[in-house]
């Protein structure tokens, strides 16, 4: 199951990639060209080519007239996989539980310096749920021309690159292509502004919009200085931890516009562009990172994960928890032996030590979603949710759990998760948004003991939809931190009994018979 998806996914990016190995589309004067030196190549042939047997052979003529053919054919064929490509290629980036989510990064140049300008940089969180957790963003880009920048306020440059032509004022970065982070929390008042200093952690918008947004200053140097001098820099990337954002051109938008705090005055910036970068899980992941398993009252089977659902090529598993104690003591000494870390900045995830290590499992995943159907009543029913953390080198701080079912339009209680509706097309309510409660379970531990959160969802029926038979009760779609877990195959759904089994049937009328003659001696002797 997991192979099949797989290669399904990375059809698009087989595709996209043998285009641009070829070259893409070519220009209309070398088709027209093509064009009349086939329809010239037509004409010259006969109508009807003589017939060849083995007294009279002509190769040559067969030879031209398979050469047209295959010239005939080849532009159909590139026309089809151009198609292919473009409609695939877009489909990979799109999420149908979230069409219009996105991360908009949005530049306002607020004042002019000698030689460039100040910009306010806006990272807006537009995806219902899918955050940035630690050890956060990275922005970069590449300078259209030879600016350089001088100093920045919320974020910094990890590096500063060559800036040796500078003899007197130090640029912050030299780098064509330089790479900006944001602050821990806790830098100086004076190096802070609104919406930064968090770690590069961004919350989903569906569940915390105030903390959806994350903000720094910058200077830039050897820029222009007026709208028409200033170019936009150019081939923009965004890490949120890790790979699977794609970030289009960025495109001069009207000023944005400004209040004051009174409210009473409006100023704008000098000049305003906007990126767009929207998410692919096959660009992030090659396999899914979470899988979902089933469990009913009325049957005793348990659906598990799928064997080996999140891929178990090269993964490094612990057995026990004295297995990972020893396995993350070995691998942080020699990580901290070839790479030191100032003490004052160990609290912060590193990239390269943030490498999973997880527990040994059939499925390989690092967190599994369990939903359990566990009681029915006469109005309603009710299920519980149980997401489970195999991962011993994290802990997912501010989670979000979405699933798809069509009852969730009729949620009457959530126990010990908070919820919210993802309405994305119209009246269609069919998928909640759930996460953990501040400062109670909006922690997903690492794994071990205490490495899960779970809750129950009381749902009312509706007459005409609700049924427990052919798995109606299990979600259609489960996703984790934003990423689409794998679900088991439909076929392995547990089943609703049809009825009793024989021997049980024996059973209880024998019982009931043997009940009917005690209770019918009792009433002889009284």
């Amino acid at each position: 199951m997991a192979s099949t998806m797989v290669t399904s996914m990375e059809m698009p990016e087989k595709i996209v990639h043998a285009q641009l190995e070829t070259g893409g589309t070519r220009d209309r004067k070398a088709e027209a060209l093509e064009d009349s030196g086939r329809q010239e190549l037509q004409l010259s042939l006969p109508l009807k080519p003589p017939a060849l047997d083995e007294h009279h052979h002509s190769p040559d003529i067969a030879r031209v007239l398979c050469r047209s053919r295959r010239e005939m054919e080849l532009p159909n064929a590139a026309a089809l996989v151009l198609v292919l490509a473009a409609t695939l290629s877009v489909a990979v980036a799109y999420d149908p539980l979230d069409p219009n989510g996105n991360i908009t990064m949005k530049w306002d140049v607020m004042s002019w310096t000698p030689d460039g300008y100040v910009a306010t940089v806006t990272i807006n969180n537009f995806q219902m749920y899918r955050q940035i957790m630690a050890p956060g963003w990275t922005v970069g880009w590449t300078w259209a021309k030879r600016e350089v920048i001088w100093s920045m306020v919320g974020a910094q440059a990890t590096e500063q690159g060559d800036c040796s032509k500078f003899k007197a004022n130090l640029p912050h970065s030299c780098r064509r292509t330089p790479a900006v982070v944001d602050l821990l929390p806790g830098v100086p008042y004076n190096q802070q502004i609104a919406n930064c200093c968090r770690g590069g952690v961004v919350s989903a918008y569906g569940q915390d919009p105030s903390a959806s947004v994350a903000a720094f200053q910058i200077s830039v140097g050897q820029a222009g200085t007026t709208n028409r001098t200033v170019k936009v820099p150019k081939n923009f990337t965004l890490l949120g931890p890790g790979p699977g954002y794609t970030c289009g051109p960025a495109k001069v938008v009207p000023s944005t516009v400004f209040l004051t705090a009174d409210h009473r005055r409006k100023t704008q910036a000098l000049m305003t562009w906007n990126v767009t970068c929207t998410y692919s899980q096959h660009l992030a992941s090659k396999y899914p990172t979470c899988c979902v398993s089933f469990s009913s009252f009325y049957n005793d089977t348990i659906v598990p994960c799928a064997k080996c659902a999140c891929g178990c090529d090269h993964k490094t598993c612990a057995r026990t928890d004295r297995d990972s104690k020893r396995l993350m003591s070995a691998s942080g000494k020699s990580a901290v032996a070839a790479h030191p870390v100032p003490v004052a900045a160990r609290g912060h995830v590193n990239r390269q030590s943030a490498a999973p290590l997880l527990q040994c499992t059939t499925h390989m995943c690092p967190v599994r979603v369990h939903w359990h159907v566990k009681l029915n009543y006469h109005d309603y029913w009710r299920a519980k949710v149980t997401v489970t953390n195999f991962n011993y080198r994290m802990n997912y701080t501010g989670w979000t759990l979405v699933a798809q079912h069509p009852n969730l339009d009729n949620i009457t209680e959530v126990f010990s998760f908070d919820y919210k509706p993802v309405v994305s097309y119209g009246s269609i309510n069919d998928t909640a948004l759930f996460y953990g409660m501040k400062f109670f379970n909006d922690q997903l531990m690492e794994a071990g003991p205490y490495g899960n959160v779970q809750s129950e969802v009381l749902m009312r029926k509706d007459d005409t939809t609700f049924t427990f038979r052919q798995g109606w009760a299990f979600p259609r779609k489960i996703y984790f931190n934003g990423d689409e877990c794998l679900m088991p195959p439909p076929d392995s759904y547990p089943y609703m009994p049809n009825s009793a089994p024989a021997a049980a049937s024996a059973l209880s009328l024998v019982i009931s018979s043997m009940a009917a003659v005690v209770a019918f001696l009792a009433l002889l002797m009284a």
